[in-house]
């Protein structure tokens, strides 16, 4: 291989090793968003549940003050 093709190459593969570098560390990086969005919806279902059973215990309190009037 002429000394011309073996640098191009070796710049080809310079720059497939930074774009692996580049793409690894934006995959790390989507990972933990994705991590903390899980956090942050399994914080809302149990927020969401809280409220539900409130609003249901409000209900029955409510219904069992109209009954005994």
């Amino acid at each position: 291989m002429a000394d011309p093709q073996l640098k191009a190459l070796t710049a080809k593969i310079n720059d497939l090793i930074q774009l692996c570098e580049q793409l690894d560390e934006e995959n790390r990086a989507l990972k933990a968003d994705a991590a903390g969005w899980v956090d942050e919806r399994d914080s809302l279902v149990e927020k969401t549940e809280i409220a539900r059973n409130k609003v249901e215990s409000m209900i029955s309190r409510l219904k069992t003050l109209e009954e005994e009037s």
